[in-house]
């Protein structure tokens, strides 16, 4: 939180008050400034495109700001180094110019390149420093420092000047981070820059924070004309303010000396990498920073520290939680100003030599830097994202289930009796309500971590969309006398969501063997809604993407513009286009090796979770279904509308059967056939789609109105719990052959439901907002929901 610290020496403040200024006296000059710079080294390795919209020209504009308005002075790029040659794989017709400094705003823009197809690479490789100041304030302060990104695009045939102009208009996407006060001692962490949904590309980028001693120098060589005057009436107020700078100043370097040795030695053995600081650490021992001053007081000295720990320095000035304590500064109190001009020349000549060293150290090993830091990104991203997750374990909700063999209420399963609230409660209404409490409690809480912070998240906080994470545990299969499952409900048990190693066992199948040339292929196929488009899902795919670079991804097409007809005959399109496509890829992989094993998975939104699993009991695709791997179902109708609540949605079905004749309304609404039990929806509940699936998650929102809430969720409904007439009977009926196929015992079986709360402030009271549309469609429109959960659950996606 210390960048540029000032601290005023030289004045002597006992001298007499009545001493008068001579007609031809000089005036006194001013003191001597010791200041300290904080200097941010960002390191840019690759420019990935995961889904730009057009080709073109693109260059990267940096920039840095202090977040507090007060402070005027931005960051200046103060060094620059390219690792490697830029760009190695493009050609010279690919690239222009060379990376440049703007004076003017204090920039740093990269060599503009082009991009010609997606996932295309673009190495960079460069490390550019930037320094703050803390201009005319002296003394530290609390403010952040704002770290903006910039993408610059020129269309594809400029060139020369027309293309630079171009590129310096105007940004076709920002990207801003916050770097909070906690961080500025020190901090070696990756960050990846996204930049927003319609210019998707992952740039690779690493930062690396000091602080350093500046120069000393005098600020100027003019006085005021009452410079006595204030000295004389001031002096003691000064004095004290001059030792409270003091300390801060030299607990800030320390802080930062040993923040930044810790550093080098924590990434030295993580890369399995030497650094020899033997003779750091041994002139390090035999330095006295505070000379005999220090020991008097029987404090112990950095220096003497580090010889007995192991040749790891400890500050001689207590910590508290990682900050220096400032009870600890009774020794700066008495030592000259002599001393105090030693020690800080000493101790900013220790740090500069650290932060050399680490500069060369980084450039010698930067990719096992880079791949370390990644993994340490990814480890933190559950506990970081946790201010807006719910986690829970829950058990099936047996007490809904009815004997669907002799028609009566089994409600004495193993003793209990559901209560009168749990039948008559909305659990939409209650979930709805449990996330908007805790977006309130957001609201109120003050996010005060050391990490690097990404502002399209933090920016605003209580505007991320929450969500509770179900995990579900005891679920054995149901026996046809319709009870025995509850009697085995204690029989299985799942490791609980927050304590467990929650994909070990999931993973034990899939152990890489000793064989050389063999891999696993991983295939995803995704699937849009009604009268949707291929690319709807295409945010949730960059996601997956982001996770598994690897992994081959289908955006199926066969059903496009064709949602209106027969779910069968969609079903059957979906899947010959899968078989298809899985054919070619295992082709293409067994030409480069030996084809392990396959892990398919599918993603569907909406009406697309009902073709995927029309789709999954085709003939066709029973080959396959040993490979089925992850299913996630955005908001999938998966018991039908049998018991939607949405009147005005409801209407809205009834106008299409009606007028427009849309069969698979009728088979969505079980209006197909008269006989409940030949319509489509009783037979799909009846094939074992679910059964081979090793990880289910269930995505719904309490604010989605096109989708019945129970439906997308797999679970019991209010108004079904009542109905006791055969309409009830067949859901109940439905509902427990869903669950029989998750129920299917499996080791390491992950089953999930996920509740996702948007918020809708800002969007107001409108018809999308009243009839749920709204909801249904953010799915599609934002990607920080499934960035949480695939980050949150890695092994479930890769």
């Amino acid at each position: 939180m210390f960048r540029r610290l000032r601290w005023f020496i030289g004045m002597n403040h006992r001298a007499v008050a009545s001493q008068k200024r001579l007609p031809n006296a000089k005036p006194k000059p001013p003191p001597a400034m010791l200041e300290t710079v904080q200097e941010i080294a960002i390191y840019i390795h690759r420019f990935h495109n995961l889904d730009l919209f057009q080709q073109g020209w693109y260059q990267i504009k940096i920039s840095m700001r202090w977040e507090d308005e007060e402070f005027e002075l931005p960051g200046t790029p103060a060094r620059v180094v390219q690792y490697e040659a830029a760009a190695p794989d493009l050609g010279p017709e690919d690239v222009y110019g060379v990376w440049k400094i703007d004076d003017t705003d204090n920039s740093f823009s990269t060599q503009p390149f082009r991009i010609r197809y997606a996932r295309q690479d673009v190495l960079l490789s460069l490390m550019i420093s930037f320094n703050l100041s803390l201009g005319k304030y002296e003394g530290p302060s609390s403010s952040a420092v704002m770290l903006k990104f910039e993408l610059m695009y020129a269309p594809m045939l400029e060139n020369g000047f027309e293309l630079q102009a171009s590129l310096d208009a105007c940004p076709a996407s920002v990207h801003e981070f916050r770097i909070p006060p906690k961080a500025l001692l020190g901090l070696h962490s990756y960050f990846p820059v996204h930049f927003d949904s319609f210019h998707s590309v992952l740039v690779d980028v690493t930062i690396h924070i000091t602080l350093l001693r500046a120069h000393i120098h005098a600020p100027s060589s003019k006085v005021p004309s009452n410079f006595h005057a204030v000295e004389d009436v001031a002096g003691v107020n000064l004095d004290r303010s001059i030792q409270k700078e003091t300390k801060f100043v030299f607990k800030a370097l320390f802080g930062a000396r040993d923040k930044l040795l810790e550093e080098l030695q924590k990434l030295s053995k993580a890369i399995n990498q030497t650094i020899d600081l033997t003779d750091f650490i041994s002139k390090l021992s035999d330095t006295k920073l505070f000379s005999t001053s220090l020991q008097a007081d029987g404090v112990t000295t950095n220096a003497q520290a580090s010889a007995q720990v192991s040749g790891e320095p400890q500050s001689g000035l207590e910590k508290v939680n990682g900050i220096v304590d400032s009870r600890s500064d009774g020794p700066l109190n008495t030592l000259s100003k002599d001393d105090l001009l030693s020690s800080f020349h000493l101790v900013g000549q220790q740090i500069l030599y650290l932060w050399n060293t680490f500069l060369n150290f980084h450039r010698a090993n930067k990719k096992k830097i880079l791949e370390f830091l990644i993994d340490t990104w990814a480890n933190d991203r559950r506990a970081e994202w946790s201010i807006w997750m719910v986690y829970s374990k829950v058990e099936m909700p047996y007490n809904y289930l009815n004997n669907v063999v002799d028609g009566s209420s089994c409600l004495a399963g193993r003793g209990k009796v559901p209560s009168l609230k749990k039948l008559t409660d909305d659990p939409a209404h209650a979930a709805a309500m449990r996330a908007e409490l805790h977006r309130r409690s957001i609201a109120q809480m003050k996010i005060n971590n050391q990490s690097i912070q990404d502002m399209h998240i933090f920016g605003d906080p209580s505007r991320i969309p929450i969500i509770i994470v179900e995990r579900v545990v005891n679920s054995p299969r149901r026996t046809i006398s319709g009870n025995s499952y509850f009697s085995q409900l204690d029989q299985q048990d799942t490791p609980n969501l927050l304590t467990l190693p929650l994909f070990k066992a999931a993973n034990k199948s899939s152990v890489a063997s000793p064989q050389q040339n063999s891999r696993i292929l991983k295939i995803v196929i995704f699937v849009h809604g009604f009268q949707g488009h291929h690319l709807d899902l295409r945010l949730v795919r960059n996601q997956w993407l982001l996770m598994d670079p690897k992994a081959e991804f289908l955006m199926s097409e066969a059903n496009e513009d064709k949602t209106s007809g027969d779910l069968r005959e969609m079903g059957l399109r979906l899947a010959q286009e899968v078989v298809s496509f899985v054919k070619r890829k295992m082709d293409k992989a067994s030409r480069h090796g030996t084809l392990r094993n396959i892990k398919l998975s599918f993603v569907g939104h909406s009406i697309g979770n009902v073709i995927i699993r029309t789709a999954l009991a085709e003939s066709s695709m029973e080959p396959y279904l040993r490979y089925l791997h992850t299913y996630v179902s955005i908001s999938g109708p998966h018991l039908g509308y049998l018991f939607s609540s949405n009147s005005l949605f409801n209407s809205g079905l009834w106008i299409l059967k009606k007028f427009k004749g849309t069969q698979c309304i009728h088979q969505l609404t079980l209006t197909d056939d008269p006989d409940l039990q030949n319509t489509f929806f009783y037979k799909l509940c009846k094939q074992k789609t679910l059964d081979n699936f090793r990880n289910i998650i269930l995505l719904s929102s309490p604010q989605d109105g096109y989708v019945p809430y129970h439906s997308a969720r797999i679970e019991m409904c209010q108004a079904a719990s009542w109905d006791y007439s055969k309409r009830g009977k067949v859901f109940l009926e439905m509902l427990n052959e869903c669950l029989d196929q998750i129920r299917v015992p499996s080791e390491g079986r992950v089953f999930m439901r996920c509740d996702v709360n948007f918020d809708t402030s800002n969007q107001g009271r409108n018809l999308n907002t009243i009839i749920g549309r709204a909801a249904h469609i953010e799915f599609l429109e934002t990607d920080i929901f499934a960035r949480f959960i695939m980050w949150s659950f890695p092994e479930l996606f890769r």
